[in-house]
């Protein structure tokens, strides 16, 4: 890793802190990049017209005590590295051999769409309990690396 993934997971850090998500410890931020230019952003938050957790006082999936990494579909929220992909496809940019900058490891839906959409490196900062999106990312040749501070 290089002072560029430094910088580019720093921004995914910045782009977190906008998540409309009530939880605190599940602001993600994502940005897709190619040849150290920023493409596109995206945090998890809710779609364009639906109300938020924030704005609802209240997490569905908390109220429904549904486990961290179960369950994706029970959410008010559009993962970040999703809104990032569809922000791409609204703007008609392509994302084709990108790399994907995100705060946390993506989930499987996250992993099936990265690959379709041609990104072919994702650099994370946090885990995340989803080890078959890990092995769709071997399967398909995208390179994921974590990354980490101390390195830098």
């Amino acid at each position: 890793m290089d002072k560029w993934d430094k910088r580019f997971v720093q921004m995914a850090d910045t782009v977190a802190t906008w998540s409309s998500c009530i939880k605190g410890d599940r602001h993600v931020g994502a940005v897709i990049v190619k040849d150290k230019r920023i493409l596109t952003t995206g945090y998890n938050g809710a779609s364009s017209g639906i109300l938020s957790c924030v704005e609802r006082g209240e997490c569905l999936r908390v109220k429904l005590n549904i486990p961290s990494g179960t369950r994706h579909e029970l959410c008010y929220a559009v993962h970040a590295e999703q809104n990032a992909i569809i922000q791409a496809a609204k703007l008609g940019i392509s994302v084709d051999g990108a790399t994907l900058y995100c705060t946390h490891q993506p989930c499987v839906i996250c992993a099936k769409m990265i690959i379709n959409a041609g990104i072919k490196r994702v650099v994370y900062k946090y885990g995340y309990p989803d080890e078959f999106s890990m092995h769709l990312f071997s399967q398909a040749g995208v390179t994921v690396e974590q990354f980490n501070d101390d390195e830098q």
